[in-house]
């Protein structure tokens, strides 16, 4: 990370930072798609397990692992202040808490997977295959929740073209470990969609092994020598990280957990129906990765800004975000609305399901506008360490007011699954309106403490 003077630097370093994450959250988003599609190829029983398993994994990891993100702003603010001294202490720190949080989930899983799969009313193949898949991916939580760590601490540093490298070089291996674990290749046993689970866990070995030979090694990183010096278990630390990563991870486990409720609460219409939802819902957690992408830049420069307190550089950084995330965000809107049919029949070569996907994908149109505004200033809130608000949009815009909001429309205005879409959408305007506001606050209150 470096100073910028001028506008033009400005953009070239937040895009500098961007790619590289854009280019690892779609590798991160491309191993459980990966498992999916092959376990696919394989059987329709071992895909409804697998889809099932990753839907009830991918909230719990996305939530717990927005409590790790702590660490980014974290670091940035040390290093922008130049207290790089501190840097070793709180990524330890952070790795002990990622240890003892991916102990819980484990511990937590084991009692209640099953009775969570219970609930459901599967088959009873399917049931078996989504509780095994589970069991075969919990073998990679510790691993995958350390890298989460030593992921945030290098892109912390501005190094986000490394986490990239090693998502990428991981992807192929992944892809070659579910050949090799679907489909019983190369003496190893045919496991069907359970052995993508495992194929999964050892690349979350791979690439926590990888990241912590990098962090010892490589410049810059080595320099901050993390392993070098044992430290206590730091129980004020700890605190410091939760009350920051705790609000990070509900709104994030809040925005991600809603789309499977929505889905449950749709599972009464048709398989049309819940077929070409699906793929709607697939596609625009797809182009989600842009804002999400820009966001997470954001949250590394606004940090480093703020640390260093030059809050003008970091009003101009929030406001080149958003605006590159909104062009996007029109950009995506405006392909989605001429190439829909296109998209659909990706995914899908019934008639009936491209009909009715193009219709949802129309909503996902407005999903892009709404996300462009509030994903990169939750970006930027998360730069200036103000959590507690995003958390409590989260909440606001997508249970309390999007879910019943549709519901309503759904059940008693007769609109069906269209309602559903109407009220997420307009939950989510509203948690954009709010965090603007929010935003508008923060950085009002920053400059005139800076004044005074």
């Amino acid at each position: 990370m470096n100073q910028t003077f001028n506008r033009t630097s400005k953009v070239r370093q937040l895009f500098h930072l961007l790619i590289p994450i854009l280019i690892t959250q779609l590798g991160l988003y491309a191993m459980t798609f990966f498992d999916i599609m092959m376990s696919g190829q394989y059987h329709t029983v071992d895909v409804a397990g697998v889809s099932i398993g990753s839907s009830l994994w991918t909230p719990v990891y996305m939530g717990l692992g927005g409590v790790i993100l702590a660490l980014t702003p974290v670091v940035s603010q040390l290093v922008g202040s130049k207290r790089t001294n501190s840097v070793p202490f709180s990524v330890i720190q952070a790795l002990y808490l990622s240890v003892a949080i991916a102990l819980s989930v484990l511990t937590v899983g084991t009692f209640t997977v099953n009775p969570i799969l219970n609930m459901m009313d599967l088959e009873a193949n399917v049931h078996q295959i989504a509780h095994d898949y589970l069991v075969a991916l919990s073998f990679g939580i510790i691993p995958l929740f350390i890298y989460d760590t030593l992921r945030a601490f290098i892109d912390a540093l501005g190094k986000t073209r490394v986490s990239m490298l090693i998502t990428l070089g991981a992807l192929p291996i992944n892809i070659l470990l579910n050949y090799m674990l679907i489909y019983g290749k190369l003496g190893l046993p045919e496991l069907g969609g359970v052995g993508s689970g495992y194929a999964t866990a050892v690349t979350y070995w791979i690439i926590a092994i990888v990241a912590i030979i990098v962090v010892i090694r490589i410049h810059p990183f080595a320099v901050y020598n993390v392993f070098q010096k044992f430290y206590r278990i730091s129980w004020k630390e700890w605190s410091s990280f939760l009350k920051i990563g705790i609000p990070i991870g509900l709104a994030v486990f809040f925005e991600t957990s809603i789309f499977s409720a929505v889905t449950l609460l749709m599972s009464e219409y048709d398989t049309v129906t819940i077929a070409s939802h699906q793929i709607a819902i697939n596609f625009a957690s797809l182009l989600y990765m842009i804002p999400l992408s820009i966001s997470m830049a954001l949250t590394i420069v606004i940090g480093f800004e703020v640390g260093a307190k030059r809050l003008k550089d970091a009003r101009e950084y929030s406001l080149i975000g958003i605006t590159m995330a909104l062009s996007m965000a029109l950009l995506c809107a405006t392909v989605l609305f001429f190439f829909r049919e296109a998209v659909a029949s990706i995914y899908t070569q019934d008639q009936t399901v491209i009909t009715l996907t193009t219709h949802f994908l129309l909503y996902a149109m407005f999903f892009q506008i709404s996300d462009a505004l509030q994903a990169p200033i939750q970006g930027i809130l998360r730069g200036y360490k103000d959590v507690t608000m995003t958390f409590f949009m989260s909440l606001l815009s997508y249970w309390i007011l999007g879910l019943p909001i549709g519901y309503t429309l759904a059940n008693f205005f007769d609109m069906g699954p269209d309602g559903y879409w109407i009220g997420l959408i307009v939950g989510l305007a509203i948690g954009a309106i709010g965090l603007a506001t929010r935003l508008r606050f923060i950085q009002r209150t920053n400059v005139l403490q800076k004044t005074s």
